[in-house]
């Protein structure tokens, strides 16, 4: 198939959601607290719905399960990745996420590792990232004793900055935060610390300590991101990161711009502006808020206009 694939994607509500996804991107949001919005996805929780062509209708998993040409022949029985946006009203709670062996053998899915693209963030907006525990036992009196501010190490973020977080990292989006994140196709999430928020319900969220321990990597070490940009004609192309879950590039585009496919398949999110999309000698009208996927059989295509893009594709893990 030589046309893209442009998906709507699944809100979710959260008790830390917002409402920026209206005025950031003019989605039709479902309500006030408004935190994720499912924009490629071929999870069972929440699956993309094609808009056009000749899937028009399918969602994501069915094509993933009876059409694997599309991708180029992929093994796995999931699509292995997932692609959010994130609106953090308040702070998310304090979690971390399994790897494959670990979210496998408990959770019968995949593990999580994510990264994040800052899209926006209030004057002094933090995230927690990473955690200062020398050994598991350190860790468990920590969250033990309540000592939180002892154990989380916090960032202060803005607009454009991009966190790798692999699985075992103790992480949190804090509130005026929202994100584009990029992760492995997995819904698990071991909370450590919930700020003993209480549900509509009357009652708290549950925590997972007893997990949460058993994957979080000790001591926490930062990822050694080197990040490239290269500059090319009308347009830079800068990667984010590249490793065995996905590799994840951000597009800055001004004119017209030429693009070669480089993984099985292409996950694009444009984060801002508008222009056209160019495949096959088809034009396809994007702008800001869109998700589409360029299936494996287009081997380049081009964009005309102001743009900025997340891409990502799948690695050989």
């Amino acid at each position: 198939m030589n046309h893209p694939l442009f998906l709507k994607g699944v809100f979710k509500e959260k008790i830390w959601g917002g409402k920026k996804l209206k005025p950031l991107f003019d989605y039709d949001i479902p309500s006030d607290n408004t935190g994720e919005l499912w924009a490629i996805s071929a999870h069972k929780n929440g699956a993309s719905t094609v808009l056009n062509g000749p899937y028009k209708g399918k969602q994501l998993d069915e094509l993933w399960a009876n059409h694997k040409e599309l991708f180029g022949d992929a093994e796995g029985d999931v699509f292995p990745l997932l692609t959010k946006i994130i609106d953090a009203q308040t702070d998310l709670s304090v979690q971390v996420h399994p790897d494959d062996v670990y979210g496998k053998m408990h959770e019968n899915e995949l593990g999580k590792t994510e990264c994040w693209y800052i899209i926006d963030a209030e004057e002094g907006s933090e995230i927690v990232y990473g955690h200062h525990a020398q050994s598991k036992e350190e860790l468990v009196e920590l969250i033990n004793n309540g000592q939180w501010d002892k154990l989380l190490r916090k960032k202060e973020v803005k607009a454009g900055d991009f966190f790798y977080v692999p699985s075992g990292t103790i992480h949190a989006i804090g509130g005026g935060i929202v994100i584009l994140e990029t992760q492995q196709s997995s819904d698990t999430t071991y909370r450590v610390y919930d700020y003993d928020r209480i549900q509509d319900n009357g009652e708290t969220r549950d925590l997972h300590i007893e997990d949460s321990v058993a994957v979080t990597s000790i001591p926490h070490t930062d990822p050694n991101l080197e990040m490239t940009t290269i500059n090319k004609e009308n347009h830079s192309e800068t990667i984010l990161v590249s490793n065995s879950f996905f590799t994840v590039k951000e597009w800055k585009i001004d004119g017209h711009a030429l693009f070669k496919k480089e993984g099985p398949y292409t996950l694009v999110s444009v984060l801002n502006g508008e222009g056209t999309l160019n495949v096959n000698n088809e034009s396809y009208a994007v702008s800001k808020g869109d998700h589409f996927i360029l299936p494996h059989s287009i081997e380049s295509w081009s964009f005309n206009g102001a743009l900025h893009v997340i891409a990502s594709y799948p690695g050989n893990n």
